[in-house]
Formats: structure tokens, sequence, C-alpha cells
């Protein structure tokens, strides 16, 4: 067998990123776009010495977990590997996905995880779900600018008009845009000369306030007549913030340094409430955030509600205890602890977060919640080990590298009674709990929650007891 090579395949297993598993003459194939069940002609696109990868040519039998996508870009764009697979199937394959990686790499007992995992926690709505979207900026092949997603593992944009994932308004403020460049002349950046003005379109919505925010980010200091611009986006029904950000660097990285906001608030706000763990019901507790540009704040309001109210719930406070949440972002999970604690110190390295933090902490009138600026591998140790602060309960929400060993070793020396570990990675949670869990933690809870649906990502959230 060699690249080109036709072969048939019977899709009998799916991988870690979503991608079909198939054998031919004892040779493991993975291919992208192909489901569960799907009977296929592949065409080889790249030999290893003990496994290959193909793409699909033809679907000779579907599979009856195959079903017609919302969007019709979906094998173009990166962003929703599997959205021909039936929805009840995604949240199946999620959470043998973390189930896989506790037993594979944690190397607990496949009883026990079992035992304490609960069923995974899905949408009643899975599209329309993110309120956030960030798009490039290009331009066609006449000179017209254009606005969409890159292409998987490329920097080609595919133009997007409606993600079937983001609000409706998505495509309004973006056809906005394009006419305001189109009209005034203004250039789309060019990544290979490095010239050219606008680069992205950064759009943020309040599901709970319906207030939208645009930040346009650009290659200079500032946008040519743009006066028409706010006039096209404040005729926009809940334009709240309209600004921009500068980046002047030849870099994927989206924002640069400086944002100025040239028409309303910089910042919109939106609301999380608490919801009862038994049914997702909503309750009466509610936190208000102000969320700028910069912000981290989940993509996924609906379901980010679910998660927190988990997480609260798994540590397990009365009022008394003194909690400590690591990576605390602009504060969503700690001004959910103040609520039920008697003090909270949050850290996170990004400066901007922790104003962030203390402003929501004021705008929601919490005054038992501390914030530190800082990595949580040093501000932890030096907190605990020079100024005695100790805690009942730690909560990390780590990035997808998960946390570093120093951290994991301060956790250990502080000994709170619960940590509630929050995770985007369910193989490197894998990997912390395995050190946690050799030391003097057992693992007692395990909850999935399915942040990003037609995508192949999931937030777990698990406890651990100290044991007695």
């Amino acid at each position: 067998m060699q690249k080109n090579d036709i072969i048939e395949l019977k899709i009998e297993d799916m991988g870690v990123d979503g991608e079909g598993i198939g054998k031919y003459d004892g040779m493991t194939f993975f291919v992208k776009d192909a489901v569960l069940g799907d009977e296929i002609e592949a065409r080889i696109t790249k030999m290893k010495k003990n496994y290959g990868y193909a793409r699909v040519e033809q679907i000779l039998s579907p599979s009856k977990f195959r079903v017609t996508p919302q969007c019709e870009l979906h094998r173009r764009c990166g962003g929703c590997q599997i959205q021909a697979l039936d929805y009840e199937k995604q949240l199946e394959f999620k959470q043998n996905k973390v189930r896989g990686n506790l037993i594979r790499i944690g190397g607990f007992a496949p009883e026990l995880i079992d035992r304490i995992m609960l069923p995974v926690v899905g949408m009643k709505e899975p599209y329309r779900y993110r309120n956030k979207a960030q798009f490039p900026i290009g331009a066609d092949k006449d000179g017209n600018p254009v606005a969409g997603f890159y292409a998987a593992r490329t920097h080609s944009i595919i133009p997007v008009n409606d993600c079937k994932l983001g609000v409706e308004e998505n495509q309004i403020i973006l056809n906005e845009v394009l006419s305001y460049m189109k009209e005034c002349h203004v250039a789309s950046y060019d990544e290979n000369t490095g010239k050219g003005l606008v680069r992205h379109v950064l759009i943020r919505y309040g599901f709970s306030t319906k207030e939208l925010m645009v930040c346009v980010i650009i290659n200079g200091n500032s946008l040519p007549k743009v006066e028409k611009l706010i006039d096209r986006l404040t005729a926009i029904e809940g334009m709240k913030s309209i600004s921009i950000n500068q980046n002047t660097k030849k870099t994927n990285v989206i924002l640069g340094d400086v944002t100025k906001c040239i028409w309303g608030d910089p910042y919109i706000t939106d609301m999380i409430h608490l919801r009862d763990t038994k049914d997702f019901s909503l309750t009466d507790t509610a936190v208000a955030y102000h969320i700028s540009p910069q912000s981290f704040y989940q993509v996924n309001p609906v379901q980010t509600e679910k998660l927190y109210s988990l997480a609260l719930d798994y540590a397990g406070l009365t009022g008394k205890e003194t909690v400590w949440d690591v990576y605390c972002g602009i504060g969503t999970i700690s001004l959910f602890l103040a609520q039920k604690a008697g003090k909270v110190y949050g850290v996170e390295i990004v400066p901007q977060a922790i104003e962030d933090a203390k402003n929501n902490a004021a705008l929601n009138g919490i005054n038992n919640a501390e914030f530190f600026v800082g990595k949580a591998e040093e501000v932890l140790p030096r907190e605990y080990e020079k100024n005695g602060v100790y805690a009942d309960v730690i909560v990390v929400d780590p990035p997808r590298k998960g946390c570093d060993e120093v951290l994991l070793n301060t956790i250990l020396k502080m000994k709170p009674e619960r940590v509630v570990y929050v995770s985007c990675d369910s193989a490197t949670l894998a990997r912390d709990l395995k050190v946690l869990c050799a030391a003097d933690y057992e693992l007692v809870r395990v909850s999935t929650t399915d942040m990003f649906p037609q995508g192949v990502h999931v937030e777990t959230v698990v406890l651990l007891s100290k044991v007695k």
C-alpha cells in the first residue's frame, strides 16, 4: 500500500480527535470525516510503519449514526470535526474519551470509574451556543474583503457568512464591517506581506443581557472614516461596545496589547446563574460579569452554568471554608465560591483578568474574595510557605497543559480536605490525578459536560477527597 491508493474500510472506532478508525489488510487507518459505522472508499494520504491516514472518497454505506450537518462547510472548516455524527453518539464518544484517559493514563480501575462517573451533561440545542467568535479577515481573488475561518491546519480563509455555532447577530455584524471596508477602501491584512489594515473581527454576545461587543483588530493605530463604521454598527440592536485593538506584529496571536474603546462602554455585561445539579434547573442565585475584549470567559454560557454548578456542589461549602481558586481568570468560579465560602483567594497570570475579577467582585458586592497576579506555581507556594495561607478546598481550572508539577506538590503540602479539578483536556487531567491520588487523595466523583457540541473537546469536573 502507498499514498493515493484507494481502499475500502469499515469504520469500527473513533480516535480522540473524532477521526474514524478502520482496518485494511491488518493496517489501521485514521480517516477524517468518517463516522462510526460508515462503510467507505478512502484514498490513502500518508503511510507510517504500522498505520496510515486516509480521506473519504465515497460513502458506500452510511452509518446509522450519520446525520446531515447544518453547515455545508463542516468538512472544509476545522471547527466542527464531528458535526456529521448523531448528537447522542457525540456525547457517548466524549464520555468514553474521558473514561479511557482516566483508565489508560491515570491508571484508575475501570470498575471505580464506572461507579463514580456520572452521565455526560449534554445540550437540548447543540447549535447557536457560542457567545464569542473571532473571524480572520482576508481578500478574495478580486480583492474584495471576506470574513470566515481558517481551513483545518492552514491559514487559508474559508468565507463563512453564518457559523451555525455562533449567534445570528454575527452575520449581521460581519456584513456591516465588510461593507464599510469596501465602501471606504480599507484593505484586509495580508499575512504574507505584513501589509493591509484589518486583521480580525472579534464579537461577543451576552446571552442573558442581549448586549453586543465588536472589536476590530488592526495592523495600525486607527481606522479611516471610522464614524461610518460606528454608524453601521450602532444601528444593530443590542450594540453596547465598539473598540479597536492594535496588533502590528507579524504573529499568529490575534489580540495586540493596546485596545481603545471608540464607542459605548469598554465591556459588556453578562450573567451566570447557579443551577440545581439534580436537574440543572435555574436557581435564584446569579453573578454578573463585565467582559472586555481580552477577558477569558467560557464560550458556552448554558453549559458553563451547569459546569460551575457541579464544581460548586463538589466543593461542599458550608460558609466557613477558605478556598483557593487557581487559574481564576476574571473570577467566574471565584465569585460563585465566595457566596458559599468564608474566604476565597484567586490567582491568575494575566493582570487584566485579575483587574476584571476585582471589578466583578465589586459589581456583585462580594468582599470576601482576594485576587493575586502571578503564576499559580509561584503564588500558591509563596502565600502558603511565607504567609501561612492555607486552604480547606482548592479549585483548579488549568489550561490544556494541566497543572505545573510545583503546583501539584504545593497542593499535597497544603492538604486541603477537597480538591475540585475542572479540566478542558482529560489526558492532562488523568496525568495530574495520578500524581495526587498516589499520595493523599482519592477520586470520589467524575462528571463530563459538553461545552463544545459538534467538536471533539469536552470539559470534566472531578472531586478529590483527602484520605482519612
